[in-house]
């Protein structure tokens, strides 16, 4: 696929340009409208298949869920080996596009390494996530921060008595969902472990407050989020808690996400999944 209608499709796809701009500018390039409206299926279809990667879900059961959150019932994704009677929690913190298709498979990802997964959709007081994303950002402006962290620690609540779970919960989260987790390591005393994945750091003074052993990812080339972690690794230091930060040169903000072709760091990511997988059955356990 061209480079240039795969980048102007990742543009699009992640709510940087409306629809209408995106059609036109395929046009553009695809030599007509008829053109770029026969493209489309051709693209989002290899967007999910990467997304997806292929994987084979026999192995697991999945399906959508709601749980008592403080803004009233939250939906999510939830995914966990076929097998078994009991496993260590996870939950899953979607970017700032909300509970979109690559999040739900991360979701079936942490499943098949063992764990209970559950993936909150944040947007669930203002609707839930939409298909069509182009506008999501409009839908993120209207959450309060504070019900919103609330209604993440509430998930912990929910793993921990959920009749599957052993009762021990971590959490994870990417960009807006990283910064989440560390809301929730800072206001759940009752986690048991958290891995933000480049994620806006807490304020110093709320890290005293942090329980949970932290294992933090950052990417190299992510200079407003690395602005951050100075102060965030002194206050570690300062409350004597048990924390990671592990920096991968050269990968960009959002390297793990391998439906975005421009970001994704396929060294960094592997890298990065066996730490907190590991991570994950150390303090889980």
């Amino acid at each position: 696929m061209d480079n240039e209608i795969t980048t102007l499709y990742d543009e699009y796809r992640q709510g940087g340009t409306n629809r209408r701009d995106f059609i036109r500018k395929l046009a553009m390039v695809a030599g007509s409208t008829a053109a770029a409206l026969a493209l489309l299926p051709v693209l989002e279809d290899n967007s999910l298949k990467a997304s997806t990667s292929f994987q084979d879900n026999s192995d697991l059961v999945t399906e959508f869920i709601k749980y008592p959150g403080e803004t009233g019932d939250m939906r999510g994704f939830l995914a966990r080996p076929k097998g078994g009677k009991k496993f260590p929690a996870v939950i899953v913190i979607h970017e700032n596009r909300g509970l979109v298709p690559h999040i739900q498979e991360v979701t079936r990802r942490m499943a098949r390494e063992g764990f209970l997964a559950l993936a909150p959709d944040a947007l669930s007081p203002v609707g839930g996530t939409p298909e069509d994303i182009t506008n999501v950002g409009d839908l993120f402006k209207k959450l309060d921060n504070g019900q919103t962290i609330k209604n993440f620690v509430a998930a912990v609540k929910y793993l921990k008595t959920n009749p599957m779970s052993t009762g021990k919960v971590g959490c994870t989260g990417f960009c807006w969902g990283g910064g989440m987790t560390n809301q929730v390591a800072v206001n759940s005393p009752d986690l048991n472990a958290a891995v933000p994945y480049y994620g806006m750091q807490p304020k110093a003074e709320d890290v005293e407050k942090i329980k949970a052993p932290i294992m933090a990812h950052y990417a190299g080339e992510d200079t407003r989020i690395n602005a951050g972690i100075p102060a965030f690794e002194e206050a570690l230091k300062k409350y004597k808690k048990e924390y990671q930060i592990f920096i991968y040169d050269g990968a960009q903000h959002a390297f793990n996400n391998d439906s975005n072709a421009e970001r994704y760091n396929e060294k960094a990511a592997k890298l990065e999944w066996g730490r907190t997988i590991g991570f994950f059955k150390e303090k889980l356990k």
